[in-house]
């Protein structure tokens, strides 16, 4: 198995190259030893321009592996089916299949997956549903669903699964994408709803302590209280992570916030990015 492996940056809040677009949302293509894999489809407004652009074969993954069930992370599902010659195999928690919605002053919208993507999930994939995780090629796998042990990492956002803003979604789809191999791994998110915390722990328990080298995608850290942010510096230490990616939902205040705290760690990259691990 060759450690080295690329992942590109099919959408994201923002871009760089010329002709990529942003958008609110997350897609991720990992290829390794000829193994092509897609993290998320983004809310599908950019996915196929950005692609073709970037001379990336949608037609050519392997797999489509969902981080969760929300709009921004599985609009494009159905645009990745419809480009497969075949029913692509689909891993996800069967919690991301369930109906989605955010409650704020405002008032409940709906955030889950679009229903023409619940439709092409029945008719056109192989999926492939696990609470505890999948191994999706060698040395590439789901977490599965992440313990939430930290209660300082709980979300003061309120999701829930009815349109009236009664019943509690937990999140429990909530899932990270782990690439490893002897020398430590790579830790991919989607927006890390579980906490970045529990996520790391949760991860290092998976792969017996192997050492983290690098964390890829949304912290979900936009709304976090500054002690949520010193605590989340501090357990951190523990980890000894050599490079961050911090993306999508993790906000400006928490990324300049890494910035400073972690120097020479913390990159930027946004949709057109591609991202080299060798190790």
């Amino acid at each position: 198995m060759n450690g080295s492996f690329t992942v590109t940056l099919l959408a994201e809040n923002t871009a760089e190259g010329r002709g990529i677009r942003g958008e609110h949302g997350l897609a991720f293509r990992i290829e390794r030893d000829g193994q092509r894999i897609l993290f998320d489809t983004g809310q599908g407004l950019v996915l196929t321009d950005n692609a073709a652009r970037l001379n990336v074969e949608l037609a050519a993954v392997d797999a489509l592996v969902l981080s969760h069930g929300h709009y921004d992370h599985t609009g494009g599902v159905a645009q990745v089916l419809a480009a497969a010659d075949r029913k692509l195999p689909v891993y996800a928690h069967p919690a991301a299949l369930q109906p989605k919605y955010r409650a704020t002053a405002g008032g409940v919208r709906e955030i889950g997956m679009p229903a023409v993507c619940r439709q092409a999930l029945d008719t056109q994939a192989r999926l492939i549903l696990s609470t505890t995780g999948a191994t999706i090629a060698e040395g590439i796998r789901t977490s599965g669903e992440i313990p939430r042990i930290h209660p300082e990492e709980a979300s003061d956002e309120h999701f829930c699964l009815d349109a009236a803003g009664q019943v509690d979604d937990p999140i429990a789809d909530d899932q990270a994408l782990i690439v490893a191999n002897g020398a430590g791994i790579v830790v991919l998110l989607g927006c890390a709803h579980a906490g970045l915390i529990n996520t790391l722990d949760h991860v290092r328990g998976l792969t017996n302590g192997a050492p983290i080298r690098a964390v890829v995608g949304g912290l979900h850290l936009r709304s976090a209280t500054p002690e949520r942010l010193e605590w989340t510096l501090r357990e951190l230490q523990r980890f000894d992570i050599a490079q961050f990616y911090p993306m999508h939902c993790t906000g400006f205040a928490a990324t300049a916030t890494l910035w400073q705290a972690l120097p020479g760690r913390v990159q930027m990259a946004g949709a057109g990015a591609s991202l080299e691990f060798d190790f």
